[in-house]
Parts: C-alpha cells; sequence; structure tokens
C-alpha cells in the first residue's frame, strides 16, 4: 500500500486566495482522479493575530497595512469575485465589511480534524465570513458552522476555554512561522517541497502528477 501524499495547507479563514488556492488545487486533484491518493491537512496561521474582538473594517485595514488605494481594492475584490466564480465560490464583498480575529476558528479547525471534518469546516468557516458577510469570531456563528458540518458544537467550543488547546495553536502556528511561513496559502507537499499563492489548475496538476509518481 503507497502512503498517501500528505498535503498541508498553512492558510487563514479570512484569506480570499487561501480558498481560491484550495478549490484550484481540489479540482487538480479531481481532474486527476487521486483523492484517494491524498491527506490533506489544514495548519493554522492569522493574518492579523492582533487583531481586536470587535474587527476592522476591510478597507480601512488593507490600506493601512498594504497601502491600497480604494480604487486597488475594489480591482483587486472585483479578481478575487471573479476567480471564486470560476470555481463556484461566492465572494461577497460589502463595504462595511469587518476583518475579524480567527485564533477561535483555527481552535475549531484542529479540535475538527480528529473527526475528517477540517476541510468541511474550513470551507463552511470560509463561506460564513465571504458569503454571507458573518463575523467569524462570534461564537454563535462559530457554532452554526459545527453543527452546519455535523460536529458537537458544545464539545468544541469547550475548546476554546481550554488552554491547552490554544497553546496548541500558538505552537503549530510558530512551528510554520520558523519555517519561513510568511504569506498564505503555502501548500506544502509531504514537509518537502512547497508552493505559495493560488497558482493555476495546471500547475497543482503538474506537481501532484511528480509527486504521486515518485
Amino acid at each position: 500500500m503507497k502512503e498517501k501524499l500528505k498535503i498541508d495547507i498553512v492558510s487563514d479563514v479570512v484569506c480570499p486566495w487561501c480558498t481560491i488556492g484550495y478549490k484550484r488545487l481540489e479540482k487538480a486533484i479531481t481532474e486527476l482522479g487521486i483523492e484517494d491518493q491524498v491527506e490533506i491537512e489544514w495548519q493554522p496561521f492569522e493574518l492579523n493575530p492582533n487583531m481586536p474582538a470587535e474587527g476592522q473594517n476591510v478597507q480601512e485595514h488593507i490600506a493601512e497595512k498594504y497601502g491600497s488605494t480604494l480604487e486597488q481594492q475594489k480591482a483587486s475584490q472585483q479578481h478575487m469575485t471573479e476567480a471564486g466564480a470560476e470555481l463556484g465560490f461566492t465572494f461577497d464583498y460589502f463595504d462595511e465589511m469587518r476583518m475579524a480575529n480567527t485564533f477561535d476558528a483555527h481552535v475549531l479547525l484542529e479540535y475538527a480534524k480528529d473527526f475528517g471534518k477540517q476541510t468541511e469546516l474550513k470551507m463552511r468557516l470560509t463561506a460564513s465570513f465571504f458569503s454571507e458577510r458573518k463575523d467569524v469570531s462570534k461564537r454563535d456563528v462559530l457554532k452554526q458552522a459545527l453543527l452546519d458540518v455535523g460536529l458537537n458544537a458544545e464539545e468544541a467550543l469547550a475548546k476554546l476555554d481550554d488552554e491547552e488547546a490554544r497553546n496548541e495553536v500558538r505552537t503549530k502556528e510558530g512551528y510554520w512561522q520558523q519555517l519561513g511561513v510568511s504569506s498564505v496559502p503555502t501548500i506544502v507537499f509531504n514537509r518537502k517541497s512547497a508552493v505559495t499563492g493560488a497558482q493555476p489548475v495546471d500547475v497543482f496538476k503538474q506537481v501532484l502528477s511528480e509527486l504521486v509518481q515518485e
């Protein structure tokens, strides 16, 4: 029995290119017909670890962090919306949109891993944020996402107050940062090689083909 190709996706719930990157990777895997030969694990990365609980207006935030003008932001959002639509994902950008703190979401994604529901929860949270205008730092939103993917919401939410579970996420974040991961998505294959950014489907197909044949 061949070992599965392990794919670690270092990403954040509120990162649009992470969603696009994953969707393209997924398409590449499906088109190659190797779904049963790969194992995907999501690894935590906070784009904004110091984001306060109340969040920050996205336009303000992007202007402050990247110096982008409103016109540049609108063009970029349009680009992402189109890229998402091609992959069947809806980006619903709006002027009052707020960037959220995602630490709790990462704690829950660790919990979901044990039940084989990590990718499902990740996509659910991403859709909550980008498609449904929800604040993914709020417990009621997190609870609904857990229920939507069939997880035990009470047990999962208890992890948010568990210092050990919180420290595990911090440790993992630190691990990937020490390896030099500074932008997401970073997609790591068998912990040996990595691709950054939302590459085109063909690029992923080429990388996957080579790795699966090894």
